[in-house]
């Protein structure tokens, strides 16, 4: 992941005035893509399918290695945002949770899909966060070979470190296609992660509500 900053800029505080405060420049998120090579990597799905008995030659396949290629460099590659915040000015101090974010991505241990919801909540500090940042943070993390586990934690700790919150809060359930296409088939089969932070960890009863919200027992 790169992370760019564009800066608004020093204030300057004028004669007989107060220093003018100047709001925190937005965070540029841009995926780095430097390495990718879709030539390269449809000669090699065309070689792999090849290798699996699969005649790439026919006229419905042909055109398939890439179509391939296409599928994952677009599952792998989430679109760039800006992390636009806001000064918390009223003092909201009460339970923010986007509810039911779709969510997909990919298993790293077989590049099968997994897809599901994410909801993802925090308790505010001094600033507050665009509503679908929320959705484009989990997008950001879950476009590459994942597992669950780390996709959980790593969404719930960069929103901890990038809007320094009261507290945070995110659990995902999704079904693995690595899981119910294959090996054991338990069709059907969901799995549900969670990661708290702040006070969302540490205080029971806020820890109950963020819980019911998201609709799991707390």
């Amino acid at each position: 992941m790169t992370q760019r900053l564009h800066s608004a800029g020093p204030s300057t505080p004028t004669p007989s005035e107060e220093p003018i405060r100047v709001a925190p420049a937005a965070l540029r998120v841009v995926h780095d893509v430097a390495g990718v090579d879709l030539t390269a990597a449809e000669l090699a799905a065309r070689r792999f399918l090849q290798a699996l008995g699969i005649d790439t030659d026919s006229e419905s396949l042909r055109g398939t290695p890439g179509r391939m290629t296409r599928a994952y460099a677009e599952l792998f590659t989430p679109r760039p945002f800006d992390l636009t915040t806001f000064p918390n000015d009223e003092g909201y101090d009460e339970l923010v949770l986007a509810r039911s974010i779709p969510l997909r991505s990919v298993c790293e241990h077989h590049l099968l899909p997994f897809v599901g919801t994410a909801h993802i909540g925090y308790l505010p500090g001094h600033r507050i966060l665009g509503l679908s940042k929320l959705a484009r943070i989990l997008e950001h993390f879950a476009c590459r070979p994942q597992v669950q586990e780390r996709l959980t934690k790593q969404v719930a700790d960069w929103l901890q470190t990038q809007l320094e919150p009261k507290g945070v809060g995110v659990v995902i359930q999704a079904e693995h296609t690595c899981m119910t296409l294959r090996g054991v088939r338990a069709t059907g089969a969901t799995t549900i992660t969670s990661t708290l932070h702040g006070l969302l960890r540490s205080d029971a009863r806020s820890r109950a509500e963020f819980l019911a919200l998201t609709g799991l027992p707390n």
